[in-house]
């Protein structure tokens, strides 16, 4: 399998093509500000050499001039509800650690850590019940 393209942006690779509807909403959600006007500085990968990639997979195919603080996963879990609890790989501290995030709050984490301004746990210490981060 190829390695992932390195890009400024967070990556956002898609491993789910069951639910091309449920993608297409995800994309919007991805790409619609929030009501503050927040955005996620992503890069989408749409590309069937990657169906059913793992996290630990995704981990490998990291390129080591990718900066990126995270990686995010669009699995059958984040296009199966509507919320869409992406799977946010932290690359920075604890390597491969993984939380829930839905689509609507990736800017959130994205912009947070990619400014140094907070750090995964303080995202991971933040999540619901059910292990998704929905906001602060």
């Amino acid at each position: 399998m190829n390695q992932l393209p390195c890009t400024l942006e967070a990556l956002v690779v898609r491993t789910d093509f069951s639910a091309d509807g449920a993608w297409d909403a995800l994309r919007a959600s991805l790409f619609s500000p929030s009501k503050d006007g927040f955005l996620a500085n992503v890069a989408v990968v749409d590309d069937r050499m990657y169906g059913g990639l793992t996290s630990d997979q995704a981990l490998d195919l990291i390129p080591a001039a990718y900066q990126h603080p995270l990686l995010v996963l669009a699995d059958s879990v984040a296009l199966a509800s509507t919320e869409r609890p992406l799977l946010v790989l932290d690359l920075q501290g604890e390597r491969g650690r993984g939380v829930r995030v839905v689509a609507a709050q990736l800017w959130s984490i994205e912009n947070n850590l990619s400014g140094a301004n907070m750090d995964f746990e303080e995202f991971a210490g933040a999540v619901d019940e059910d292990g998704v981060f929905r906001g602060f």
